[in-house]
């Protein structure tokens, strides 16, 4: 247990890189970015209002890493020196409210959008017994593993290069890391089989971005420890095993998507997660959380656990300021959000416009 931690405390990254609170604005997909995947005016402005609203740190929406990693229209990207100078105009004003920046990188694999990316996905292992793969998707090649792990580490050195304080490896919610960690990725060339095998590729892409970093720049990594959703074939222990193993290979942090902080594990019921990971990892590498926290009372528990962030994603979209709110104990605004209200809080029409896919968040 954590005991009694004030959210408005330092957050301290195993490298010594201390955001202002505890507070993380969690990455969101959001359809804002243009076509290029260069950074957009309302992009920009809907993460900036959040770091103006006292976040300690604010990450990007998932950004693709390679042109055929694209997993939706809209979509900022991070794979070519031309979107440098928008990553670093945001990178730029988020640190001028005192936030931690950090880019979520990504690649979709199977879960890639071909309308928006040009090319067919490619994924682990394709089968009919693999979910979520659909026709004209493809095996990976030792090429294509090489040239991911490749892409990767120079998305996170054009982050650095942008002024970032750090980047987010996404391997959670069934894309392309975690379609290589599921235990439907059987392939027997050494990169899928046995846990160590489908560990790999997160691994390498890990060390990788490791070595193309300097010290100072925070890398975590974003993991679903069950399977929920697009993530299939996970189990509990081998998650954890797949983070300690990260943690030696030099992970700063590691964040636990679990859609419902208020639930315990489906393996192990009487346990939660954030418990789990805590008594697993060394004490000096902290473990943020995400899923359904709206008020103080949900951070208090998620710090009480063990967990030294606490990510928020859908209060932040009606509730910039939230913050201010957790602070002051008080509630926050909930769904249905009219779409005016939104647009006054810095969330665009193309934003809202996703947003109606959530049932019951924008008034009618």
């Amino acid at each position: 247990m954590g005991g009694i931690v004030d959210p408005f405390s330092p957050l301290v990254f195993r490298n010594g890189v201390e955001a202002p609170n505890r507070l993380v604005l969690a990455a969101m997909t959001n359809q804002q970015s243009h076509a290029d995947g260069t950074l957009s005016d309302v992009e920009r402005d809907w993460l900036v209002r959040r770091a103006a609203g006292g976040f300690g740190v604010v990450t990007t929406c998932a950004s693709h890493v390679t042109k055929d990693g694209q997993g939706w229209p809209g979509e900022l990207a991070c794979f070519d020196a031309a979107h440098v100078p928008g990553l670093a105009r945001l990178a730029r004003d988020i640190a001028a409210h005192g936030a931690l920046g950090l880019v979520q990188v990504f690649h979709g694999g199977l879960r890639a959008d071909p309308t928006a990316s040009g090319a067919a996905p490619w994924t682990a292992k394709v089968g009919p017994d693999v979910p979520g793969v659909e026709p004209g998707t493809r095996e990976a090649t030792g090429a294509d593993i090489t040239r991911v792990i490749e892409a990767f580490a120079a998305a996170a050195a054009r982050c650095e290069q942008a002024g970032f304080g750090g980047v987010e490896l996404h391997g959670a919610h069934g894309y392309l890391l975690t379609q290589f960690l599921s235990r439907f990725n059987t392939r027997d060339d050494g990169w899928g089989g046995d846990l160590e095998g489908r560990a790999r590729l997160v691994r390498e892409v890990t060390r990788a971005v490791r070595a193309a970093v300097s010290a100072g720049f925070v890398v975590g990594v974003r993991l679903s420890p069950e399977d929920f959703g697009n993530a299939a074939g996970l189990d509990l222990d081998e998650s954890v095993q797949v983070a300690r193993w990260l943690v030696e290979d030099g992970v700063d942090f590691v964040h636990l998507s679990l859609w419902d902080v208020h639930r315990n594990t489906t393996k192990r019921p009487q346990e939660h997660a954030v418990e789990v990971f805590r008594a697993a990892l060394p004490p000096e590498v902290p473990i943020l959380v995400a899923g359904k926290v709206w008020t103080r009372a949900d951070v208090d528990a998620m710090l009480a656990k063990g967990a030294a962030g606490v990510a928020v994603a859908r209060a932040a979209i009606g509730n910039p300021d939230l913050p201010a709110l957790v602070r002051e104990g008080a509630e926050p605004e909930r769904p249905p959000f009219a779409p005016a209200d939104l647009e006054a809080k810095a969330v665009s029409a193309p934003f809202v416009q996703y947003l109606r896919r959530w049932k019951g968040f924008i008034a009618d």
